[in-house]
């Protein structure tokens, strides 16, 4: 139900050409034969392949010409950019490239040969400069990096809040910045996100260094 109220929204040469592209795709899709020839492709399928790279360049060309203007907008404001979003979501740009690189993503794993045949996965790899110029304007971006760069536990509760103090009291120390630490003659250690200096506690207790 959701699929055919999704569908009424599109405009119908979109929708048809959704349907042609999954088409092309159910094509390609290797079906479980017997006795077939590794590595030996019909002529039928071949021009299957050289079709999806037509469909593909094309597709990539179109991309091509409106994400720089989506770029141009959308680094306005935030605003500018929800609004953008909301439009290329709509375009082919939303509707048929995810779709398209999940499918050939799919197909290369099941029969490697075939895509290199077709050629249509360096059609796709030109378009990844303009859709980076184009994620890297989402509002939290440098936010969502640091969590994904951060060392888990150290900046986690910096970025959500969650700790008591202001930022500017909180000390962060980097993985490497403990290591080089303890190799130097330091005994730092993290416990629950937050590093401790067991140094004075080391020389006093009779456990030694490896319990610690």
């Amino acid at each position: 139900m959701d699929q055919e109220l999704y569908s009424k929204e599109r405009s119908a040469s979109l929708d048809l050409l959704l349907r042609f592209q999954r088409l092309l795709i159910s094509k390609l899709y290797p079906a479980d034969c017997v006795g077939q020839v590794p590595n030996t492709y019909s002529p039928d399928l071949l021009g299957v392949g050289s079709l999806l790279k037509k469909y593909s360049a094309l597709l990539c060309t179109h991309i091509g010409d409106i994400l720089p203007v989506a770029t141009s907008i959308a680094c306005t404001s935030h605003r500018h950019f929800a609004e953008v979003s909301r439009v290329v979501d709509g375009d082919l740009t939303g509707i048929l490239l995810p779709e398209l690189v999940v499918s050939i993503v799919l197909l290369l794993s099941k029969n490697a040969g075939l895509m290199q045949e077709a050629g249509a996965i360096p059609l796709l790899a030109g378009l990844l400069e303009h859709l980076d110029r184009f994620n890297h304007l989402a509002p939290g971006k440098e936010r969502d990096d640091n969590e994904d760069l951060a060392w888990p536990g150290i900046m986690g509760s910096f970025f959500t809040g969650q700790s008591c103090r202001n930022n500017e009291e909180v000390t962060l120390i980097r993985k490497a910045d403990l290591e080089n630490h303890n190799k130097d003659g330091g005994f730092w250690t993290v416990i629950d996100g937050k590093v401790y200096d067991i140094k004075d506690f080391q020389t006093q207790s009779l456990t030694g260094s490896s319990i610690l």
